[in-house]
Formats: structure tokens, C-alpha cells, sequence
């Protein structure tokens, strides 16, 4: 028996078996609810299928016109991983992209302590895999803000509160920064009668840069609480869940301000106390509102990062100098306006590669970055600035502040630093690039900072001696 089917077909070769199933089908009767399957289907089954069953692969603007080849491409699934199922309005439902296990229970974990908002892992219609997964995670203050929520007691919910605004892993970034400049005051009490450093000087140092610190930090969020609202990352401070009043948080900054000052003032020297009020000033009074305004708010913010490490060379040398010191002289050594551009040229790779991940929210609050206005320019001055680090090295050996040893090592450090530094520049901050370089700068700091207190002049020499003549003393009795 010879079917029907268009010429352009060959004819189908059905086997015995299933013309047996055929003859079966069509004598028994089929329910009512179903549609009995006719002669037509049952030979469509053996027919080649005139389109592929998996995704079509075309341009898009190709088969603009094709209704039914554009319904195909809707049913294909995304590129991305993620699901999205039709619904009878017309809408499309796009669910997050299906995870690995351990995947799935790691989210949950984080979900579980607070530290992942669900509204950051839910993906709307409108966004991208791809901006969501790279944004940063939650800050310190947004962390210390979920804590102090779960608190029963009221004197710890306050406390927990309080201390977010401190943005405590800023504050103990920038309080390092003035210790190791401190320590790397050219004095060697070994070998030299001249007073040496005082761990007095060094408590009231870093108490009053952590209360100058602390009291900046609490001002910036108590000037932003409608934009922190706006963005991932600070969407979870104090202020803006409201676990704090503003008039609480402007008191608390003003209190640690004034006993920050202070407590520079009586304890190291006026020169210390001044650069401290003066960072304050930038970084709320200037900082904070430049934000909105113009992207060299990025160049006043590296100021404000370079100026904790003169404030610790300002340190040591009035501990030095007594109270013959005036702010030219303890100020007027090079080394100590060498570490404050480590510091000033080192924040540009790191600030330039983390603010990558939340470019999208940037410019949707208004911020005014480079990282979204001017790209080329973002990996341009990331680049500049990580070559500058090495002048700078060379000129601490240069004035005596560290050994050769130290241009040596460090030189390396920042050969890792360019490195990433170059990617960043030829390739953007796709792939992984912005986090690889972020990372890098993480690691840089602290590193080029403890191999220059290994390399200090003249410590290994007093160490050294130290253990020779006291062989030679030990002899002698």
C-alpha cells in the first residue's frame, strides 16, 4: 500500500511489526478522551525530521522576518545556563541559572546567615547573568549590620551597630598604614644614644588614627544613606535598615572625632593631630559629595589614603625630636612623602579593579566613575599608577630609608602588580581579569610594606653586632 506523502519525499518503509501495531490501533477502539492515533502519525514516525532538534544556530537579524523560526529561537534555551518558561499572558519567566550542589548549598548557607540577600541571587527579566555574578560581595558594615539583627540583648545590638559604622576593615587598613611608616623611621636603637621610639606614642597613634578613621567613616554613611539604599553592596548598613537613628550616627561621628584629634594632639604631636582633622575634612567634606560630581573624587580619595602614612613618619619624628619639633621638621624627610605615594599610587589598580564589578550600579546611582564613564581611561590610570610603584621603591633605597635589598625584592612584588595591571589594560575586566588584579593588589600592600621593615638600614647590621659583641662580652668575663 502506497501512502500519500508530497512527491519530493521518498516513500516510507514500514516494517511488519509495526504495520501489526497499525492494524491493532485502528480495530481496537480508542477512549473518548484521547484522540485516536491515525495512519498519518503512525508513518510520520519513520519521516526525517525537516528541522534539527537541537537550538538553531543563525543571526539573529536574519530571520527577523520568519515568525516561526523567531518562535524557535524563543524556545531555545539561553546561553548562559539559566531557564525561562512562556507563560498564557505572553510574559516570559526567566529563573537563575541551575547550580552545582555544593553550588546550591553554599548559597543557602550564606542565605541562611544574612550574608546573601535574596533579591541579589533572584535575576530579573531585564538583567544579565553576567553583571550579577560579578558583583562584589557584601562589606564589612553590611556583615556587622546582620549580626546586630539577630541580637537579643540591647547593649549588643547597639554595639554591633556602632561599629559598622566604622567600616572596621577600612579603619584597620588605614591604622596599619600609619604604624609600618612608624616603624620604619630611620632609628637604630642599637647602635645609636638617640631616643628611641616609644610604644606610648604608637598607642596614642593608632588609637587616634582608628577614632579619625571611625568618625570619617560614620560621616560618609550618615551623608548617603538614600544611595547606600540603592546599591548591593551597602544596601544592608545600619542607617539604612534603620537599626540606627541619623541623629545617633552624626553623634557618634562627631564624639570619635573630637577624641581622635585629641587624643593625637596630647599624645604624639600638633603636626599628627592637624593631618588627622584635615583627613576627616577631605573625606566627608570633599570626598563624599564628589562623588556625584566629577571622577577626580577618586584622585581626592587616594589623598586621603596617602595621608595616614605621613601622619606615622610625623609620629616618629617629633618622638625623635622632642619638643624642639615644628611641623617643617618632621616633615622634611623624603621617606615619609615616599610611603604616603606607595600608598596614593597603589589605591588606583586597587580602587579601579574593584569598583569593575559594580560599574552598572554606579552609574544607575549617580556615581560619577570611571570605571563606567571612561573605561580606557579606568585601565589607563590602573596601568600608570603600577608603574609608579617602582620609582617609588628605588627612592626608598635612594634615601636610606631601606636597604638595596629592598628595591630587590619589591621589584618583584610589583612586576606581579604591572603584570595584572597590563591585562586589566589590554583586555578589560572580562574573564576574570579585574578580580585577578584586585587580588593582586590586595596582596601587594602588605607585602612591599613588611619587606621594607625587613630590609630597614642598618637593622640586620645592629642585629648582628648586637650578638657579636655580646659573644665578645660574654668572653671577656
Amino acid at each position: 500500500m502506497r501512502l500519500l506523502i508530497p512527491r519530493t519525499s521518498p516513500p516510507p518503509i514500514i516494517c511488519f511489526r509495526c504495520l501489526q501495531r497499525l492494524a491493532t490501533t485502528t480495530r481496537r477502539p480508542s477512549p473518548s478522551t484521547l484522540r485516536p492515533r491515525s495512519l498519518i502519525d503512525t508513518v510520520s514516525l519513520h519521516l526525517p525530521s525537516p528541522l534539527p532538534r537541537g537550538p538553531p544556530k543563525w543571526h539573529s537579524q536574519y530571520f527577523l522576518s520568519n515568525g516561526h523560526l523567531r518562535a524557535d529561537a524563543d524556545d531555545a534555551p539561553p546561553a548562559d545556563g539559566s531557564e525561562h518558561t512562556h507563560l498564557r499572558d505572553g510574559t516570559t519567566s526567566i529563573t537563575e541559572p541551575t547550580l552545582l550542589p555544593h553550588r546550591r548549598r553554599q548559597r543557602q548557607q550564606k542565605l541562611r546567615e544574612g550574608i546573601l540577600s535574596p533579591s541579589v541571587t533572584t535575576m530579573s527579566a531585564a538583567g544579565s547573568t553576567a553583571a550579577k555574578t560579578a558583583q562584589l560581595p557584601p562589606d564589612a558594615s553590611s556583615l556587622l549590620s546582620t549580626t546586630s539583627s539577630q541580637q537579643t540583648s540591647s547593649w549588643k545590638r547597639a554595639f554591633y551597630s556602632y561599629l559598622a559604622l566604622t567600616k572596621p576593615r577600612l579603619t584597620a587598613l588605614i591604622v596599619l598604614s600609619a604604624m609600618a611608616p612608624y616603624a620604619l623611621f630611620p632609628v637604630d636603637p642599637l647602635l645609636s644614644d638617640i631616643p628611641t621610639l616609644s610604644a606610648l606614642t604608637l598607642t596614642f597613634l593608632t588609637v587616634g588614627t582608628a577614632l579619625s578613621s571611625s568618625s570619617a567613616n560614620a560621616f560618609n554613611m550618615y551623608l548617603e544613606p538614600a544611595y547606600d539604599r540603592q546599591m548591593s553592596r551597602t544596601r544592608n548598613r545600619p542607617l539604612v535598615r534603620r537599626l540606627l537613628t541619623p541623629r545617633q550616627a552624626l553623634v557618634f561621628a562627631a564624639t570619635t572625632g573630637i577624641l581622635g584629634i585629641g587624643s593625637l594632639y596630647a599624645g604624639v604631636n600638633p603636626t599628627v593631630a592637624a593631618l588627622g582633622g584635615i583627613n576627616i575634612v577631605l573625606y566627608a567634606g570633599v570626598y563624599t559629595p564628589l562623588k556625584r560630581i566629577s571622577v577626580a573624587n577618586t584622585w581626592v580619595g587616594a589623598i586621603v589614603g596617602g595621608i595616614p602614612p605621613l601622619m606615622g613618619w610625623a609620629a616618629a619624628a617629633g618622638n625623635v625630636q622632642g619638643v624642639d619639633s615644628t611641623w617643617v621638621s618632621t616633615l622634611s624627610h623624603p621617606g615619609g612623602w615616599l610611603l604616603a605615594g606607595l600608598l596614593f599610587a597603589w589605591q588606583f589598580p586597587h580602587f579601579n579593579s574593584l569598583s569593575w564589578g559594580n560599574r552598572d550600579e554606579y552609574r544607575q546611582v549617580g556615581y560619577q566613575m570611571m570605571v563606567w564613564k571612561y573605561p580606557a581611561l579606568n585601565a589607563r590610570v590602573a596601568l600608570r599608577y603600577s608603574l609608579l610603584l617602582f620609582p617609588v621603591c628605588f627612592g626608598l633605597c635612594a634615601t636610606g630609608v631601606t636597604d638595596v635589598g629592598f628595591l630587590v625584592d619589591s621589584s618583584v612584588v610589583n612586576g606581579w602588580l604591572v603584570r595584572e595591571a597590563w591585562r586589566f589594560y589590554r583586555k578589560g575586566g572580562e574573564g576574570g581579569n579585574a578580580k585577578r588584579l584586585f587580588w593582586a593588589s590586595v596582596w601587594h600592600l602588605p607585602v612591599v610594606m613588611g619587606l621594607a621593615m625587613v630590609h630597614k638600614t642598618g637593622l640586620w647590621r645592629g642585629v648582628w653586632e648586637s650578638i657579636v659583641g655580646g659573644a665578645k662580652n660574654e668572653g671577656y668575663e
